[in-house]
């Protein structure tokens, strides 16, 4: 079952920059619960993200503006996942990824008692609604390769490097 915010929640949204291009947060009825780069897979409609207001998304700017300074490493943010119980079960995965670090698929199954579900990991990966923050960006496929990323392999090979301090986070165009 997906959970889905009920039709009285409060949603409201911002636009930030940042060195990957434009994120845009959602807050549903205050708590973050979309960060979305521009032309990222499984982005939802924009009339979905509520109404304009910088005010929910605070602590997420600060703590996203620390990050790309590379003065954080972890994010601590309340966050309101809405996705089917596997889906918020490897997305409980990828948040013990360290920095710096990557895992495959198939070791976020193993990981998860699925050892046969590396295909339906990448698949809940991809619709990770609060990306960066929730870093889907440190899955890699089991060869080491980088293969899938809803912001784009470009994007995915940047935010790597600069976990791993082979790149500043330099503002690019996307």
């Amino acid at each position: 079952m997906t959970t889905t915010p009920s039709p009285t929640a409060t949603r409201q949204h911002t636009v930030v920059d940042s060195p990957y291009g434009p994120l845009t947060l959602v807050a549903t009825d205050g708590v973050l619960a979309g960060l979305y780069m521009t032309g990222q897979r499984h982005r939802p409609p924009e009339e979905t993200f509520g109404e304009p207001d910088p005010r929910p998304f605070t602590e997420a700017v600060r703590q996203l503006d620390a990050y790309f300074a590379g003065e954080l490493r972890t994010f601590d943010l309340p966050l309101r996942l809405d996705g089917t119980p596997f889906q918020r079960s490897v997305w409980a995965q990828l948040q013990q990824i360290p920095y710096g670090e990557t895992r495959s698929y198939g070791e976020l199954a193993e990981n998860l008692g699925k050892p046969g579900a590396s295909r339906a990991v990448g698949l809940a990966n991809g619709k990770n609604p609060v990306g960066i923050i929730v870093p889907c960006h440190r899955v890699i496929g089991a060869s080491g390769s980088l293969t899938g990323y809803g912001g784009g392999l470009d994007r995915k090979q940047r935010l790597l490097a600069f976990e791993n301090g082979t790149e500043d986070a330099t503002p690019a165009l996307f």
